[in-house]
């Protein structure tokens, strides 16, 4: 099974016929059937909050959720945090989840590690320790370090996430950066996640760094080209996660994609009239 879907749900607005306004979750699981949360990376939210989202999608909508900041070792100049507060935070965290969980609504959760994150012994070890943190809950590793994918090194971490029961993510970002990975995509592959190739922007370190990584639009033939890397991998349960939205591109270029893999999902909720001539 083949899902698509969108990092965020309200800066879309070409799912409202570029309505200037926030784009409902109701009306973006009109379209798509996942969605990746990214403001937790930021804080954690309330129950009530994850209670909400809950209410207003189908019940068979799945949600990818990015672990937070604290959990993935971003540094932070601006506040430094004990250990004891960084377990209270895997604790807040993990009892979010469990609310997807009850409602068999949780995709997986996403742990995006920075580029200083290296491939050493010490960050090996976090990642045996995360398991332990994160009990039975499903994880993606997201890494932007290319000693990961070392020869040496490669070989021994697909076995070794194997037996913590880790998905690594398949990342398409600028090649060749300090600050990107390669592009792994296989049978057990169960997370895509298309950040644009944009090389420019993604070095960007100005005011608008996150909006200037992002900005890139797929061209029909990279689109081609992706769904026949999709198809040949053999993966039988693949989520698309396109994440190329500096410039509001990332919906368009999920629909088509979409339609590259005649793709039809179904029991989505309602779609409002609006919606009615996206395809």
């Amino acid at each position: 099974m083949i899902t698509i879907g969108l990092t965020t749900w309200s800066d879309h607005p070409n799912l409202i016929n570029d309505e200037q306004r926030p784009v409902q979750l109701s009306e973006y699981a009109a379209v798509f059937p996942v969605v990746e949360i990214d403001t937790t990376f930021y804080g954690v939210p309330s129950e009530s909050t994850f209670l909400h989202w809950v209410e207003q999608v189908p019940t068979s909508f799945q949600f990818i959720v990015k672990a937070n900041r604290e959990m993935t070792m971003h540094p932070d100049l601006d506040q430094q945090i004990t250990e004891a507060e960084r377990e209270q935070i895997f604790r807040d965290f993990n009892q979010r989840m469990r609310l997807l969980i009850a409602t068999n609504q949780l995709k997986t959760i996403l742990f995006q590690f920075p580029p200083m994150f290296n491939a050493t012994h010490e960050n090996i070890q976090y990642l045996m320790r995360l398991r332990s943190l994160m009990a039975d809950l499903p994880i993606s590793i997201e890494f932007r370090n290319m000693t990961w994918f070392d020869d040496a090194i490669f070989p021994e971490l697909e076995e070794f996430f194997s037996d913590l029961k880790y998905d690594l993510v398949a990342v398409d970002e600028p090649r060749g950066l300090t600050n990107s990975a390669d592009f792994i995509l296989n049978a057990q592959t169960k997370i895509v996640r298309l950040h644009g190739h944009n090389q420019h922007g993604w070095q960007d370190s100005g005011m608008q760094w996150r909006k200037e990584r992002t900005n890139y639009r797929y061209s029909t033939e990279e689109l081609r080209q992706l769904a026949t890397k999709i198809r040949a991998s053999g993966a039988t349960d693949v989520c698309v996660i396109f994440n190329n939205n500096g410039g509001h591109a990332a919906a368009g270029n999920a629909l088509e994609l979409q339609q590259l893999l005649d793709l039809h999902f179904a029991n989505l909720a309602p779609r409002p009239p609006q919606q009615l001539d996206l395809f």
